[in-house]
């Protein structure tokens, strides 16, 4: 399926919320903007995922993130590791609470229980209650020193470290 294709069934699936198809119809005349949002998933690079934050298969947005975190999910039933838990931490980029709800939402309807911390928390603190609190895995949102148009989504496991 070509990037045009994807871009129209963002607009026309009842999945995709209105906020998200609003921003995707004030780019309808933008064929390069459209084919840089659609041409390819974003990929989970070195532990995660990083991007401009916007509607499309290659931006972050709760669309992503419910994405990356039900491949993280599908891997913890998998290996049976459900009952231990996922801790998520945040930063104070844009849309990163937006972002770590959407990914405990996810998890907890896998059966997965998550950890969300009520306020931001620097990476260690995350990989510090995974480790303390005995989870299977950790999440944080934050895009590190990317520019502020970014986010990303790194996990962690049950060391505390990112999977590499």
């Amino acid at each position: 399926m070509d990037y045009k294709e994807i871009y129209n069934q963002w607009l026309e699936n009842p999945y995709f919320d209105e906020a998200t198809k609003e921003e995707l119809k004030a780019i309808k005349d933008d064929e390069n903007e459209i084919k840089e949002r659609f041409y390819m998933d974003l990929e989970f690079g070195t532990a995660g995922l990083r991007g401009v934050i916007g509607a499309g298969t290659n931006r972050m947005n709760v669309y992503t993130v419910r994405k990356a975190t039900q491949g993280l999910a599908n891997y913890i039933n998998n290996v049976h590791a459900q009952e231990k838990g996922v801790a998520i931490a945040y930063d104070s980029r844009h849309m990163s609470p937006e972002f770590a709800d959407v990914a405990a939402l996810c998890l907890a309807a896998n059966g997965i229980k998550a950890y969300v911390f009520e306020s931001l928390r620097p990476t260690p603190e995350l990989s510090y209650a995974v480790r303390r609190l005995g989870c299977t895995a950790g999440i944080n949102i934050t895009a590190s020193h990317n520019p502020p148009e970014y986010n990303g989504y790194k996990v962690y496991w049950e060391d505390g470290a990112q999977i590499t």
